[in-house]
């Protein structure tokens, strides 16, 4: 990445120096207890670099980073000084030769008034040095590979080095993070608390990760994104080598509401989700999930498969079914198992137990291994769930899991005390993902599925005809005339200028119409009597024209009407973070009121298309419900990957959007199409 500023340009440097730095100046250091200066030189004691202590007003200190970096080689300067004086303090640290620096006060934007400012001038120190700035507004990082605890949080030393990292928007939640980790037994490789990220944003510290030999397993955490293309890049990248694991805030805030159904339903908390999704991240809906799937992906991971089986052995029923139940909602695939493994199964244990999948195994003996052995040999079997209570005097668990070979396994041992701890730790060491409840084996399962599945899936596009160019404003009739162009049929309908000719038109279809305002400007028809259904006789298309035209109407849509069916809502539209993103749910007003929706980034592939349908709630009734219709995924997909290529290619266009589109039983018909341009948005913001 390129900076320039007036008078010179330098290059960005890499986050090493930040991360694995020779030495570190602790800026504003103090011996007053109290104070964050004091407590961040307490946290860095045991460095075993070069530790400056940098205060003017000590005599036992340095009186400047110069200083400092004269003494010794000094990479990281950790400021602590007021938010005023920030900026000066950092132009000195970069004119002194160091390479990064730490800001971990608050008082800048996020105070706002004289914060904004204070924010502005480091953002223009980073600009004309090339320094790397963290924060400001963070509670610093940990690197214990690199013995580097730049906190003031008491207790991130007894962290212990380890596989996880983890980069998250707030320092607060980083170190809550780090601690469920370190509790659940698993170390850090790098925690990075981004604060107010004006230098070091999430992609840069994921882009570092992706070349960290000491990190198995990222754990992301988002509040708000400033530039969605590139956080999507640098997940995309990340996960093709490493899972990495997402925590994103923000689902109760609805946003603003957009001109259609569309713009209303993809607000930032789902876009987002979906966006890191379709790059490859796992998503998990709290951090105790988020610990348990990204504690798993840093043991083990599955093989890229489209569809991978789960192969379930409890020792307890109840706990059994909790796993069962979870990992159902989790669309996990528990098959049953082949006829040969049940007659295996049937040789080890009692006739009462279940032993189809999931297997139980009634309180477990010195057979389990074998159990367990021939459940993960199953062909249907790519992961393997358990779970068990400590119990050694029934059975020794780590020599029962040693059997298991060739596949993953997930296993949950409940109880508690240091033999507990002792065990778990000894089945982690052996690269067996341990929890300690059914939940948390269904959380860590569920991960190594849904990234088994991204890499398992054709992600790329691939090459298509190019898409039409649109442009300029659009009613329906027009807007159906770009929906037919992509191979979207619609009903036989005629655009008609005078009663004449809506007239002529109502004969030439021949049975009941939908009669309908044409005007561009007018997004919502219904909602001001714009739109007449199963008009069925002249004199009842005269009274539909007659209250159409007290509406305004100069032009009409005479449309056949459509069989019944299931209406869906299929959009494109333009994200102010990610740019173009599709849509697909329930139709209507049905799909606000729920929010049963499925998101993609565009352009898409046809694979991530018709795999959006299975995301909704309501799928069932695209499934021959009752008798009704089933949708076919690729037809669906056709035209979902038609309209995002339409927008992709279209600069001038801000949305389209088919809505409703019904499911018959002979495929999908376009019943009402919305074509929004970037000009009629402009001069239309509060459509």
């Amino acid at each position: 990445m390129t900076i320039t500023v007036p008078g010179r340009t330098t290059r960005a440097a890499g986050l090493g120096p930040m991360f694995a730095p020779a030495g570190i100046a602790v800026v504003g250091a103090s011996r007053s207890p109290g104070k964050l200066g004091a407590a961040l030189a307490r946290s860095l004691a045991g460095f075993g670099g070069h530790l400056a202590l940098v205060n003017g007003r000590d005599e036992s200190m340095h009186d400047s980073v110069r200083a400092a970096a004269a003494a010794g080689p000094v990479d990281l300067a950790m400021i602590c000084v007021p938010a005023a004086a920030c900026a000066a303090v950092l132009a000195e640290a970069a004119a002194a030769g160091v390479r990064a620096a730490v800001v971990c006060g608050g008082g800048f934007a996020e105070a706002g008034g004289a914060g904004v400012g204070y924010q502005e001038q480091l953002a223009a120190v980073v600009a004309g040095t090339g320094i790397r700035l963290l924060g400001p507004n963070t509670s610093g990082f940990l690197a214990p590979h690199a013995g580097v605890t730049a906190s003031f949080v008491p207790g991130v030393a007894d962290v212990r080095p380890g596989r996880v990292a983890v980069v998250a928007a707030s320092g607060g939640v980083n170190h809550a993070l780090a601690f469920l980790l370190a509790e659940a037994g698993h170390g850090i490789s790098l925690a990075v608390g981004l604060g107010n990220a004006v230098d070091v944003t999430a992609p840069d510290v994921l882009d570092h990760l992706a070349e960290d030999g000491d990190t198995a397993a990222v754990a992301l955490h988002i509040e708000s994104v400033a530039d969605g293309p590139r956080l999507v890049a640098a997940v995309r990248r990340l996960s093709a080598r490493k899972p990495v694991v997402a925590l994103v805030v923000g689902q109760h805030d609805v946003g603003a509401f957009a001109a259609s159904h569309t713009g209303a339903l993809a607000t930032s908390w789902r876009t987002t989700r979906a966006a890191l999704a379709q790059a490859g991240a796992v998503l998990a809906d709290d951090e105790r999930e988020l610990v348990d799937a990204v504690g798993a992906l840093s043991v083990t991971r599955l093989r890229p498969n489209a569809d991978p089986g789960v192969g379930v052995v409890t020792a307890q029923a109840g706990p059994g079914l909790l796993l069962l139940d979870d990992l159902r909602g989790r669309r996990a695939r528990v098959s049953e198992l082949t006829t040969s493994t049940q007659e295996a199964l049937g040789t080890l244990l009692p006739p009462l137990t279940f032993q189809r999948n999931p297997v139980d195994t009634g309180r477990p003996g010195p057979e389990l291994g074998r159990v367990l052995a021939a459940v993960a040999a199953d062909p249907g079997v790519d992961v393997l769930a358990g779970y068990a209570l400590h119990e050694p005097d029934a059975v020794d668990l780590p020599r029962a899991l040693r059997e298991v070979s060739g596949i993953p396994v997930v296993f949950g041992v409940g109880g508690t005390g240091p033999a507990v701890d002792a065990t778990r730790r000894t089945l982690r060491e052996a690269g067996i993902a341990v929890a300690t409840d059914p939940r948390g084996v269904a959380a860590a399962v569920g991960a190594l599925l849904a990234d088994a599945r991204h890499r398992g899936g054709s992600g790329i596009a691939g090459s298509r005809p190019a898409a039409p160019v649109v442009a300029g404003p659009h009613d329906e009739y027009q807007a159906k005339q770009v929906l037919g162009r992509l191979g979207v049929t619609t009903m036989p309908g005629r655009a008609c200028a005078n009663r004449a000719e809506a007239h002529a038109a109502f004969d030439a279809l021949r049975g009941p119409v939908a009669v309908k305002l044409l005007d561009a400007a007018i997004l919502h028809k219904t909602e001001i009597g714009g739109v007449h259904l199963g008009v069925a006789g002249h004199a009842e298309l005269d009274q539909a024209l007659d209250q159409l035209s007290a509406a305004g109407a100069r032009r009409f849509l005479v449309e056949a009407m459509a069989p019944p069916g299931v209406d869906l809502v299929l959009g494109a539209r333009r994200d102010p973070v990610f740019g173009p993103v599709l849509l697909l749910g329930l139709g209507g007003t049905t799909a606000e009121a729920l929010a049963d929706v499925a998101i993609r980034l565009a352009p898409l592939s046809l694979a991530e298309a018709a795999e959006m349908p299975a995301e909704l709630a309501g799928r069932a009734l695209l499934a021959g419900w009752r008798g009704g219709p089933e949708l076919d995924t690729g037809e669906l997909a056709r035209i979902a990957v038609s309209l995002g290529d339409l927008l992709v290619a279209s600069p001038g266009l801000d949305e389209i959007e088919v809505n409703p589109l019904r499911l018959v039983h002979n495929g999908l018909v376009a019943l009402d199409a919305v074509v929004i341009s970037k000009e009629a948005d402009d001069a239309h913001p509060d459509l």
